[in-house]
């Protein structure tokens, strides 16, 4: 059965005129339950990340600040929100998510999180509107309690995942890929364990062929028994973070290679959704909506 994390808490609505489309964690929900892609009982929801697991990945002097409102004009700003308690709530909900998505996909195969792919976040402060690293707090969760001893993450935002890379730098446990703009933000980038930059305007036949011609080598050759998957929406060519070319269908097909892949090596595989920017909002429910289509139909 396909196990789907969300929480009411997700919504948490940022003021009128920010530009991050936080209506979209209702509106994929509500789409996902009209059109008979899911259930009710299919959907769980996530209970609150501990701060002794928090710690597993971020430093006590990022949480202190968090907790008490203490971030710096520069680190709110590079978070790129305005800062709330709210805020930092809904992160250990979504983050937890992610933890328990991880345990549902070992036992039905794949699991997704409403929320999340919350990869710029580093280990000691947050940037590009992630306050925490939840696949860097769920692999560490994992492999502190012998759930998985060697995992990959396949990061299909079309950002780089700066944080992720950062924080396994020194972790061979824990391979990281990143397929992203090569020109887009971060303007200063990580190194993963592999980085794959495209060029601007790459349409959807490029980045698929090399999406192929990597993505199966990489679960050969790091043998992971778990993968983490960021399927961000921004690759769409309509995005206006974006700068790449993928039609919605070819962003289906995306996910499509990654579950089949994923299926056939017998990996289970815990999904995040990631960026979204698109001017219309159906677009972006449109797009993700799809990854769980696809997801059901694999995994059916």
């Amino acid at each position: 059965m396909l196990k789907i994390a969300y929480s009411p808490i997700y919504k948490y609505q940022l003021p009128n005129g920010h530009r991050f489309p936080m209506s979209k964690y209702e509106l994929l929900p509500e789409q996902l339950l009209y059109e008979g892609t899911v259930t009710e009982d299919q959907f769980f929801s996530p209970a609150q990340l501990p701060e002794e697991v928090l710690l597993w990945t971020h430093t006590s002097e990022y949480w202190d600040k968090l907790q008490h409102q203490r971030l710096t004009a520069k680190e709110e700003r590079a978070i790129g929100f305005p800062m709330r308690p709210e805020l930092v709530h809904r992160g250990r909900f979504i983050a937890q998510g992610t933890i328990e998505c991880a345990r549902y996909a070992r036992e039905y195969g794949v699991a997704l999180n409403i929320a999340g792919g919350t990869h710029h976040a580093y280990a000691d402060h947050g940037e590009g509107f992630c306050v925490f690293n939840d696949f860097a707090i769920a692999s560490n969760f994992l492999l502190r309690n012998k759930e998985a001893e060697r995992i990959l993450i396949v990061d299909l935002d079309v950002h780089q995942g700066n944080g992720t890379a950062r924080i396994f730098q020194d972790e061979p446990r824990v391979f990281t890929f990143s397929m992203h703009g090569e020109r887009n933000y971060p303007l200063r980038k990580e190194q993963s364990d592999l980085d794959i930059g495209l060029p601007d305007k790459t349409e959807g036949d490029v980045y698929l062929k090399t999406l192929e011609a990597t993505l199966p080598r990489l679960i050969k050759e790091h043998q992971p028994d778990l993968i983490f998957y960021l399927s961000g929406v921004d690759v769409l060519e309509s995005d206006r973070l974006g700068r790449l070319s993928l039609s919605v269908q070819a962003c289906k097909e995306r996910d499509r290679f990654v579950f089949s892949t994923c299926k056939a090596a017998g990996i289970p595989v815990a999904v995040s959704m990631g960026g979204g920017y698109s001017r219309k909002i159906a677009s972006i429910i449109e797009g993700h909506a799809n990854t769980y289509r696809v997801a059901s139909e694999i995994f059916e």
